[in-house]
């Protein structure tokens, strides 16, 4: 053994956890301040005034920022476990387009004196406008959603237990249609935000969610029939 062999410290076994850590607060915090930041320049544009709690833009925040953290969670877990390199480079581009946007939306609503969490039922903010449909979905089958499973297209506990326990192929076929069905429920609330938001930034967002996810499900159905699967 050299003397720099000696010298080098043990790998921690914890190291990398720390440091995923660390980078999903960095996240969080960059999305966070730009948030602010881009809600100041809103509203300072413009005479609209703060978003109130039943607004479409405070609803919105709220909402998607639970919606979003759950395709986090799942795009971490497909990003640690598969083995295939096109799953793993999706998991990495969920996780790290949605964190941000967590932090931005979490941003506006300290800008804005929000509680990060709806201090009533989700999705009520999609009839504030105008008593328009929930962008296609009732509010009928809303409430026949799983309670685990508050809004359209998020996984319920069960199934997010058995993403856990596949492997190799059939852990990266659910994760692609667990995710596709979770955009799909995601991008009728940011097009309902776009369509009635007052707030430049908020509508700038929403757009943002309705490309990106727009493109990952055109991926997504693509890997799915390359991998002989169907969408759920």
């Amino acid at each position: 053994m050299t003397v720099e062999e000696e010298a080098a410290p043990p790998q921690s076994s914890w190291s990398r956890p720390v440091v995923i850590g660390a980078s999903v607060i960095a996240v969080l915090l960059l999305g966070a301040v730009l948030g602010m930041f881009l809600t100041q320049r809103a509203l300072s544009s413009s005479d609209s005034a703060t978003p109130g709690a039943n607004s479409v833009e405070v609803g919105f925040a709220q909402d998607m920022s639970v919606h979003h953290l759950q395709a986090v969670t799942m795009a971490n877990w497909a990003r640690d476990h598969s083995t295939d390199p096109e799953i793993r480079q999706l998991a990495f581009d969920i996780q790290s387009t949605q964190l941000e946007q967590v932090g931005r939306m979490k941003g506006w609503l300290m800008l804005w004196g929000q509680p990060e969490q709806p201090t009533g039922g989700y999705m009520t903010w999609m009839t504030q406008a105008g008593g328009h449909d929930m962008a296609g979905m009732s509010m009928a089958s809303s409430s026949a959603l799983p309670a685990d499973a508050p809004m359209p297209g998020m996984a319920t506990n069960a199934e997010l237990a058995k993403l856990r326990s596949l492997s190799g192929k059939d852990l990266d076929v659910y994760f692609l249609q667990l995710m596709l069905r979770h955009h799909q429920g995601g991008t009728g609330m940011a097009q309902y935000a776009y369509d009635h938001a007052s707030v430049a930034a908020v509508k700038t967002l929403a757009q943002s969610i309705l490309q990106s996810q727009g493109a990952e499900m055109t991926l997504m159905k693509q890997q799915l029939a390359a991998r002989g699967a169907q969408p759920l």
